[in-house]
C-alpha cells in the first residue's frame, strides 16, 4: 500500500470552522417578567395607635397611727367617735341613744349636766354589777385560755372584777340591794364570750378599749359620782396599787407588738370592733341615770 493512502487513512478529521461552533451554542435570551406590588406607604402616612399612658403607681393608704400600731390606730377611731358638744345624741330616727359618742363625752370630761346628768344611787349600782359581770368575763377569759396571745395580758395589773367586788359589798353592808346584771350587760358579756373563740384580734380590740375608758373618762365620771352621791366617797373600783397610766402603756405596748404579724383585714376588724366596744360600754354608761 502506498504511503500517502497509510497516512490520510489515520489522519484526524479537518476542524469545523468557528462559525459552525456558535451557530450550535446560541444563548437563549429568558424574558423575565418581575410582578408589580401596590406601593408601601410611606411611614408618615401610617398613623401609630395612641399609646395609654402608664398608670401611676399606687402605695396602699396608710391609717391614721398605722405605723405606730394597732393600739394607736383605735385611738384615732376614739376621737373620731367623740361627740365633744353633746352629753346624748340622737340616731337616724331621732331616738336618744347612749353610743359611743356619749359615752366618749361623758367619761372623757366627767362632767354632768344638770338636769340631764344626774346620777342616782340606783342606777349607779346597775353600772357597777354590769362592769363587774364585763370585766370578770374579760379576766376570765385571759386567764384560762390557751391562746397564746392572751398570755401576754395574764396579770396585768389592770383587772377590775375583784374591786368592784368590794365596792358591791360594802353597798350592801349599808342595806342597799344590789340588782342582777341587766340586758346591756349580760348580752356584751355573751358577745365577748363567743369573740374570744373565733377571733382573737376582734377580742383582744375589746380587751383593750375596756380598760383604756376605764381608765381614762371611767375614772373621772366615777370621781364626779362619789363627790355628788356617795359623800366623796372613793370607790376601790378607781383605786389602783401601781401606775395606771404605765400599766396601761404595757398593755398598749404589747397589743402593738402582736399586730405586727397581723394582715391589715385582722387590723381594720381591731378598728371595727373598738366602735362596737364604745356602743356597748356608752349603753353601759346610762344605767346610771336611767
Amino acid at each position: 500500500m502506498p504511503l500517502v493512502a497509510v497516512a490520510s487513512a489515520v489522519a484526524p478529521p479537518p476542524l469545523r470552522p468557528p462559525g459552525s461552533l456558535r451557530s450550535l451554542h446560541t444563548p437563549r435570551t429568558l424574558a423575565l417578567t418581575v410582578p408589580r406590588c401596590s406601593p408601601s406607604p410611606s411611614p408618615a402616612a401610617v398613623e401609630a395607635p395612641p399609646q395609654a399612658k402608664p398608670k401611676p403607681r399606687r402605695y396602699p393608704k396608710q391609717y391614721p397611727g398605722e405605723a405606730v400600731g394597732v393600739a394607736e390606730e383605735m385611738r384615732f377611731v376614739a376621737m373620731r367617735l367623740r361627740n365633744p358638744k353633746r352629753t346624748t345624741i340622737k340616731d337616724k330616727t331621732g331616738a336618744e341613744d347612749g353610743d359611743a359618742e356619749a359615752s366618749e363625752e361623758e367619761e372623757e370630761d366627767g362632767e354632768f349636766v344638770e338636769g340631764e346628768w344626774m346620777p342616782s344611787i340606783e342606777g349607779f349600782l346597775r353600772y357597777l354589777v354590769d362592769s363587774k359581770l364585763v370585766f370578770g368575763t374579760i379576766e376570765r377569759i385571759v386567764a384560762e385560755s390557751t391562746d397564746v396571745a392572751y398570755v401576754y395580758f395574764r396579770k396585768s395589773g389592770l383587772e377590775r372584777s375583784d374591786s368592784i367586788a368590794k365596792d358591791l359589798e360594802w353597798f350592801r353592808e349599808q342595806g342597799i340591794a344590789i340588782p342582777e346584771p341587766s340586758t346591756s350587760g349580760s348580752t356584751y358579756a355573751a358577745y365577748l364570750t363567743e369573740l374570744a373563740e373565733s377571733n382573737a384580734p376582734a377580742f383582744l380590740s375589746h380587751y383593750y378599749n375596756i380598760y383604756f375608758a376605764h381608765t381614762t373618762g371611767g375614772m373621772a365620771i366615777g370621781n364626779k359620782i362619789c363627790e355628788k352621791i356617795l359623800e366623796g366617797r372613793e370607790l376601790e373600783f378607781y383605786k389602783w396599787d401601781d401606775d395606771v397610766e404605765l400599766l396601761l402603756k404595757d398593755a398598749k405596748e404589747k397589743l402593738n407588738e402582736l399586730s405586727k404579724h397581723w394582715t391589715r383585714k385582722d387590723r381594720n376588724l381591731c378598728l371595727k370592733e373598738a366602735a362596737k366596744c364604745f356602743q356597748y360600754l356608752g349603753k353601759m354608761v346610762r344605767l346610771i341615770i336611767s
